[in-house]
């Protein structure tokens, strides 16, 4: 195998991904690889630190995905180093981005895993959390929006801002869910830890039938 095929075989960071989608453009120095990330607040894709993406930089350099294209020095400033990417930084993130489009990744995201663990809080705890998540998440929403249609207006594609579209999208459904099951649970039409508990210790061998049954007739609601 060639060195360009080893380099564009081993997985890219999210933070490589950035950096080699920026490269593509045009060549830069760190610094301003740095402030155009922040400026079209890219940061949501990654951790993003100088200390981490001179670090970056640095590793892409070692694996001939970048190369040096120039070193800027004015006056008593310290040197610049220019990158570009190479035909194998190309290669690699062509094959990053096809993995990352086809196949789905396994995720950990941190509001399924408080939903499966909710029902260790009150009713009533839960129900106020979710009033607060769902105002953020409609905030957040309305700032997407807003700069997406800001951006169509200076002329930005949107090819540009498909990841805001998905994001929106997604924002739509968990919103629609989340006002369902606040609402479910404020009514008591929802079976909670707590009154699931005292099923199990007042019935009998025919009470677990009760208590599936009950759980059952909830499921189908959901599922209706």
């Amino acid at each position: 195998m060639t060195a360009r095929g080893e380099g564009a075989t081993t997985a890219l960071t999210p933070l490589g991904v950035l950096v080699l989608g920026l490269l593509s453009e045009r060549p830069m120095h760190p610094y301003e690889m740095f402030q155009t990330l922040l400026a079209r607040k890219e940061d949501r894709f990654a951790k993003l630190r100088p200390g981490s993406l001179y670090h970056t930089v640095d590793r892409l350099c070692s694996r001939k995905l970048l190369r040096v294209s120039d070193v800027h020095r004015d006056g008593n400033r310290p040197e610049r180093t220019v990158y570009a990417i190479t035909d194998t930084g190309r290669d690699a993130l062509g094959s990053a981005l096809t993995s990352m489009l086809r196949t789905p990744a396994m995720e950990y995201p941190a509001l399924y895993l408080a939903l499966a663990e909710a029902h260790t809080l009150g009713k009533g705890d839960v129900v106020a959390l979710l009033d607060e998540r769902v105002a953020m998440m409609r905030a957040d929403r309305a700032e997407i929006h807003t700069a997406m249609s800001e951006a169509l207006e200076r002329g930005h594609p949107e090819m540009f801002q498909l990841d805001a579209g998905c994001r929106l999208a997604v924002l739509d459904a968990q919103v629609t869910w989340l006002e369902q099951l606040r609402t479910r649970l404020a009514t008591g039409e929802l079976m909670w830890l707590d009154e699931y508990e005292e099923l199990k210790r007042v019935n009998t061998q025919q009470g677990h039938t009760e208590v599936a049954g009950h759980i059952a007739r909830s499921e189908n609601e959901v599922v209706t």
